[in-house]
């Protein structure tokens, strides 16, 4: 601790002493710095911002795909992998294709998607509620946890 100093006596120290005078601080009032060797520094916080890195955890898109006509037993498997999704802090994109005729009942659709949404519900909520776009009708649902 050296306290505030004048930059020329500052840099005449770090040259004493071999090293470099490093601002770790340019915001502060006055800017703080260090005298210390400069790549030894970059190293460190390199080590630092991976380590950082490595604990981040990223958020997967998973996508489920139904129909308008699925039978139970399909569509309780399709549950299940979207509540497994949900539970490992994933968003879900639940995508419904519709064809030919299946066009004149979309309310069939809506009514699986809410059925579906409701199914889910503590584990996840509707960051897209179900909206149609084309021949498709989408919602995307993300992690509670």
């Amino acid at each position: 601790m050296q306290g505030v100093i004048k930059t020329a006596d500052a840099l005449k120290k770090a040259e004493e002493a071999g090293l470099d005078l490093v601002e770790v601080s340019p915001n502060a009032d006055p800017p703080v710095c260090k005298i210390l060797d400069y790549s030894k520094y970059k190293y460190e916080q390199q080590k630092k911002a991976n380590e950082a890195r490595k604990k981040q955890k990223t958020i997967d898109l998973k996508e489920v795909k139904i129909r308008p006509t699925t039978e139970e037993h399909d569509y309780q498997v399709k549950l299940r992998n979207a509540q497994r999704f949900l539970k490992a802090g994933n968003k879900v994109k639940v995508s419904m294709r519709f064809r030919g005729r299946e066009m004149a009942h979309q309310d069939l659709g809506m009514k699986v998607m809410q059925r579906l949404l409701a199914d889910v519900e503590g584990l996840g909520k509707a960051d897209m509620g179900p909206r149609i776009e084309g021949r498709q009708m989408i919602m995307v649902l993300s992690s509670e946890v």
